[in-house]
């Protein structure tokens, strides 16, 4: 099974390698795709993403869970990496959300640890916490 994981990664923390641990467990590749930097701008806002995409992509290429990254800058883009593979995981926030590639890709979700997120480190970063 060739699984596959799309997001920002910007800063990595234990809910990311949980989500790509489980996502081995099922597989035997996973496949990565991070947004681009001007995505994740034009999504996130001027402040991000804290990790430029080639930060991003070697951080993630050197956990053990990951067989191999690549970067996209377009929905479109997005569809035709999803359309190689068998599954997708996305994490449990997604669960009532719109998903690019769910009309054709089987979807997983992981269930997302709570405390663990991007939004909250960056936060705890700028609060001295």
């Amino acid at each position: 099974m060739r699984i596959f994981i799309n997001g920002t990664f910007d800063i990595l923390h234990m809910g990311h390698l949980a989500m790509l641990n489980f996502a081995k467990s099922l597989g035997s590749s996973v496949n990565v795709a991070i947004d681009s930097d001007a995505r994740v701008k034009r999504l996130k806002g001027s402040s991000r993403p804290i990790n430029n995409q080639m930060e991003r992509m070697s951080l993630l290429m050197n956990i053990k869970a990951v067989d191999d990254v690549c970067i996209f800058d377009t929905d479109e883009e997005l569809v035709e990496l999803i359309k190689n593979h068998d599954i997708m995981i996305k994490g449990s926030d997604y669960k009532d959300k719109p998903i690019i590639g769910s009309d054709f890709i089987e979807i997983q979700f992981f269930d997302r640890i709570n405390e663990y997120s991007t939004t909250n480190k960056i936060q705890d970063i700028i609060s001295g916490g």
